[in-house]
């Protein structure tokens, strides 16, 4: 079982100091989702509504730890930028953007970035993607809301060229790109895509590494969505590993013995049930808490992964 940390509306500075706790009490990961705008004013409605299938009711909620997900108050760093100064200040912990908004970046540029993150976490980098639901973000950027599913299946495609290093041309609907090259060497990025509706899960098994949940599934909701994935893959003949990330409602050991007996070995727990406090000795004692309480820390002590 490996459990990470799913994190959003966060200052560097404080994500930062997060990852290296993180990573020295023996968390696997650390997810950071994204916004490149928040609108003041907007009617668009985050798809994680409650008593949709695949969320529970907290998770259905349109907001972070009780806040709306786009407001004056949020944090949104660039997720690379960020997620590279966490990768300077650590060495085991795995990263990765949970979701990054592929649709609103040229591929070409996308590819650039995440290269030179994976290269400088020594392969420790996952691009987690998702093809967005803020219209009025769109329109702020200048980038069309409509089309933007069939922009992240070639945008896939894209960086799946560039990424193998050398020359490489793409001719599709939306990108037509002439030989070009970014990199001469291949680099490793697994390529991670998010969304818990039909669609979503079939683009997933058929273009992607892995999986990321939307929201937060209970674990009944859990263990149908994994299902149905497991029936896409099979269905398209997919044999090759594919990993799945769950965010989970709370950091509660007999929670987590309950998806470990079911089998899931990736979860999250949520940035603000973990990192809470006014300073930072009380959010270091509280995470130093929760994962003494899942056993993060007999583990990591036990594979001589920290002192």
């Amino acid at each position: 079982m490996r459990i990470g940390i799913s994190c959003y509306d966060q200052s560097v500075e404080d994500l930062v100091t997060l990852g290296t706790a993180a990573e020295e009490f023996g968390f696997e990961s650390l997810w950071l989702g994204e916004h490149v705008v928040a609108p003041m004013a907007y009617d668009s409605t985050h798809p994680a509504q409650p008593g949709e299938s695949g969320h529970s009711d907290r998770a259905g909620r349109s907001d972070h730890d009780g806040k709306p997900i786009v407001d004056p108050s949020v944090y949104l760093p660039d997720p690379l930028i960020a997620l590279a100064a966490v990768a300077a200040r650590t060495s085991t912990l795995r990263l990765a953007t949970g979701i990054y908004l592929l649709p609103l970046r040229h591929p070409l540029l996308t590819a650039r970035a995440v290269a030179t993150l994976a290269e400088l976490s020594n392969g420790r980098f996952a691009l987690g993607v998702g093809s967005g639901w803020l219209r009025e973000e769109f329109q702020a950027l200048g980038v069309p809301f409509a089309g933007r599913t069939g922009r992240l299946e070639e945008q896939v495609a894209v960086l799946r060229a560039a990424l193998r290093g050398g020359p490489f041309e793409f001719h599709g609907e939306h990108y037509d790109i002439d030989t070009v090259q970014t990199r001469p060497t291949p680099v490793h990025v697994p390529l991670i895509l998010g969304g818990n509706t039909e669609p979503a899960l079939t683009r997933a098994v058929l273009l992607a590494d892995g999986w990321f949940t939307s929201g937060i599934p209970t674990l009944e909701q859990a263990l149908r969505v994994r299902d149905r994935i497991d029936q896409l893959r099979a269905g398209a003949g997919r044999t090759e590993p594919f990993e799945t990330t769950w965010r989970i409602a709370a950091p509660d050991p007999e929670l987590v013995e309950r998806y470990a007996a079911e089998g899931f070995e990736n979860l999250l727990v949520m940035k603000y049930d973990v990192w809470v406090g006014d300073d930072l000795d009380t959010r270091r004692a509280r995470l130093a808490a929760t994962a003494d309480r899942l056993g993060l820390r007999a583990v990591t002590a036990s594979n001589g992964a920290h002192a």
